[in-house]
């Protein structure tokens, strides 16, 4: 799951990205509203994390201006303000959760995963397809009834994939869900994952669509 984060606060900036990172999110951080808003214009993102009170554009500003473009990924509006206005205000420009600070990390990545589990049509906080099981709630998954080990990248993978399951997912959308923006990207990197995946839950799981990508299917 890729997350833009976008706070002006550098140490509580470092300190939510990196709990964000340790649940296996990668995250983008953008300190200004003009960063802000052409990061969520030109990159894919699964959800956001968005400050009120940024400098050159407000947030709302910014919030205002994806919705305008049709970006839909949804909007966690994180501020100190916590006057009913504000959150009006919030609603209304298009977020779709409002929480102040001072916060709990843990439940901020609760409610992230709750948006992105949303978003991608799954009322149930537990995915299935076939035999594998994963808990959009906690982060987990299990096949068969046993839990599944995974590594982080292997995780991103596989909670892309199935959250869209059934639909092809383009490779270069798992690249930029998966990695995040300054990282060095071998090219054959997704291939060696989904390989490794398959030892883990089955190879006539992940079908390769030559040219499109991959999709998780239930197939025994």
């Amino acid at each position: 799951m890729r997350v833009l984060l976008v706070e002006d606060d550098a140490d509580l900036s470092r300190r939510i990205a990196a709990s964000l990172r340790t649940e296996s999110f990668v995250v983008d951080i953008a300190t200004n509203g003009e960063d802000a808003e052409h990061a969520g214009l030109t990159e894919i993102f699964d959800v956001a994390v968005l400050d009120l009170g940024l400098p050159r554009k407000d947030g709302i500003s910014v919030l205002k201006a994806w919705r305008e473009a049709e970006r839909g990924f949804p909007v966690m509006i994180l501020t100190a303000r916590d006057g009913w206005p504000d959150k009006v205000s919030g609603f209304k420009a298009g977020a779709d959760d409002f929480m102040t600070k001072p916060f709990k990390v843990e439940e901020l990545v609760l409610r992230l995963r709750a948006l992105v589990r949303r978003a991608t049509g799954h009322a149930s906080s537990l995915v299935t397809c076939g035999p594998l099981v994963f808990d959009a709630q906690l982060g987990t998954f299990q096949l068969e009834g046993l839990p599944l080990k995974l590594t982080a990248l292997e995780w991103r993978v596989l909670s892309c994939l199935i959250l869209r399951r059934e639909v092809i997912v383009d490779r270069r959308e798992l690249i930029e869900r998966v990695y995040e923006g300054d990282a060095e990207v071998d090219s054959n990197s997704i291939e060696v994952i989904i390989a490794r995946l398959r030892r883990k839950i089955g190879a006539e799981r992940i079908e390769t669509v030559r040219g499109r990508g991959y999709m998780l299917t239930a197939a025994p």
